[in-house]
């Protein structure tokens, strides 16, 4: 009997092998230059095994090739990692129309049910796909014009003003207060997503455990067992479907879920328009009238394309935007010189105001505070890598030989990676928001700067999350000197465990008050 069991388990073992290592030739094959995979953990092993942070192993894999493109592995699956600027503006520009989606790893099917809530993401801008993608983007970017931002901005200012009155600086020790600042940040863009997404006033300073920031700081949080879930769902979805499981906390998706359909409900009932995401949704399918004609074919969007969309703001602004200003905080208290610098713009701007509110012309008139954000986003990309999937065969000149993209292969885009390219950034390790100035801008290579994506499907929040972290940082230093705290620890080392981008100490820093 423990014969047969044994024989059982080494034809599984060798069946499961045969599984993970049966696109390993891939690349070999085509005669493109390749890592050296890990079966079942492809060239992502020292993620997996919290050995190297992802941001650190994109730039380990970038490092190891020397031509305009070098295979990969994600697991099990071949990724073409594109090192040219001159194929990426290719790919995302001129040929967009052969990659104009992202992979379907969320991939929700057209016979799901329309009410079935266990896959927001599959839903969402992000995930979908062809005309479906183009017709949501459509009717969501009226929501990030710039007329929209000028009123958001109004709500935001209110909330950032708020935030730092929270600490008040008159009850701090003299020598300031130790703070992480993602804690703090998170709080904020929690308030903020609250009132401009969702039409909700919260304040997470005052109410620390309000439910609202709870849920978003459950369902965001990649833990050691999220993270091996989500592999599991990369390469095998079929089983989540097939056991019923969800990707996301259910209580919380569901808490998600019953704030936007309920919020809807009431303003229909009350005949309430509010200007944000949720109206143009509830324009965009019919629920309410709009004032503007809709061009185009007019799609029946299901409650749960107007729920994802709403879930996938949430998602994204809760932690990417949280970082950006977490990683100036940093960036502000290693580079004494350039905080200086930045508080002088912030007193002009405020005398410049004469006590008045900070308005939305004079956040987007400070060229330096411009100027250090985009270096902050240069050093610390919240999207390290994008991906492309290629829906019509194209074949490119590469290295002197052909290299054909089939339709379902996939590329990836190492943003960090071309961000940290001695190449095109000098001495990229140094913080130098002289990078881009007025002067120096211009001379940046183009296609190897793209924090928020490049073409047709970039961020369509990159605004939103600009301003806001702008916002906050402006009162942040008008009233505070960021100073290291017995916590801080530099230079920067990212954590290991998993795929968020994360000091291994955290955001900690000490605020000390100015007057």
């Amino acid at each position: 009997m423990l014969v047969e069991i044994l024989a059982v388990l080494a034809v599984a073992l060798l069946l499961a092998y045969r599984w993970a290592t049966a696109k390993y030739k891939f690349f070999e094959e085509r005669g493109i230059q390749c890592d050296k995979p890990i079966p079942f953990l492809g060239s992502m092993w020292k993620m997996v095994l919290r050995q190297r942070s992802m941001f650190d192993l994109i730039i380990d894999l970038y490092n190891k090739g020397d031509g305009k493109v070098f295979g990969i592995f994600e697991q099990r699956n071949p990724l073409l990692m594109i090192r040219d600027p001159e194929l990426i503006k290719q790919i995302t520009i001129k040929d967009f129309d052969h990659f104009i989606n992202h992979r379907n790893i969320f991939g929700t099917d057209v016979t799901d049910n329309p009410h079935d809530m266990d896959n927001l993401f599959g839903s969402s801008l992000f995930s979908m796909r062809d005309a479906r993608w183009k017709d949501m983007r459509s009717t969501l970017s009226p929501v990030f014009t710039g007329s929209k931002m000028r009123q958001m901005f109004q709500l935001m200012d209110i909330v950032a003003k708020e935030a730092v009155e929270c600490l008040n600086p008159n009850q701090m020790p003299s020598d300031g207060l130790e703070l992480d600042m993602k804690d703090y940040c998170t709080r904020f863009t929690n308030d903020v997503i609250a009132s401009t997404a969702f039409g909700m006033q919260v304040n997470s300073f005052k109410n620390r455990d309000n439910t609202f920031y709870l849920m978003g700081k459950k369902l965001t949080k990649f833990t050691g067992l999220m993270n091996i879930k989500f592999l599991l769902f990369i390469n095998a979805s079929w089983l989540f479907k097939f056991f019923k499981l969800s990707l996301f906390d259910k209580k919380s998706t569901n808490y998600f879920v019953r704030l936007v359909l309920d919020a809807m409900k009431y303003r229909v009932e009350n005949n309430i328009v509010r200007p944000d995401m949720i109206n143009m949704l509830m324009e965009a399918s019919g629920m309410v009238q709009s004032d503007k004609e809709k061009s185009g074919p007019v799609r029946d969007w299901s409650d749960r394309d107007i729920v994802a969309q709403c879930f996938v703001f949430f998602f994204a602004g809760f932690e990417t935007s949280a970082v950006l200003m977490g990683f100036t905080a940093i960036e502000l208290m290693a580079n004494e010189d350039v905080q200086e610098r930045l508080y002088e713009e912030v007193m002009q701007v405020d005398s410049d105001l004469e006590g008045g509110q900070l308005t939305y012309e004079a956040i987007m008139g400070m060229k330096y505070m411009d100027q250090v954000v985009s270096e902050v986003l240069r050093k610390w990309p919240a999207a390290i890598a994008i991906d492309r999937e290629c829906n019509k065969d194209i074949t490119y000149v590469l290295d002197g030989k052909n290299v054909e993209i089939k339709r379902g292969e996939a590329v990836w885009l190492p943003v960090c990676a071309l961000h940290r390219d001695p190449k095109y950034f000098e001495n990229p390790e140094k913080f130098d928001p002289e990078r881009f100035n007025e002067e120096n801008k211009d001379k940046i290579k183009p296609f190897t700067y793209f924090p928020f994506g490049m073409g047709q499907r970039n961020c369509i929040g990159s605004r939103f999350a600009l301003l806001e972290a702008k916002a906050v940082i402006f009162y942040i230093m008008r009233a505070f000197r960021i100073a290291e705290s017995s916590k801080s620890k530099l230079p920067i080392e990212l954590d290991a465990g998993g795929f968020q981008l994360m000091p291994k100490n955290g955001f900690w820093l000490k605020l000390v008050p100015r007057n």
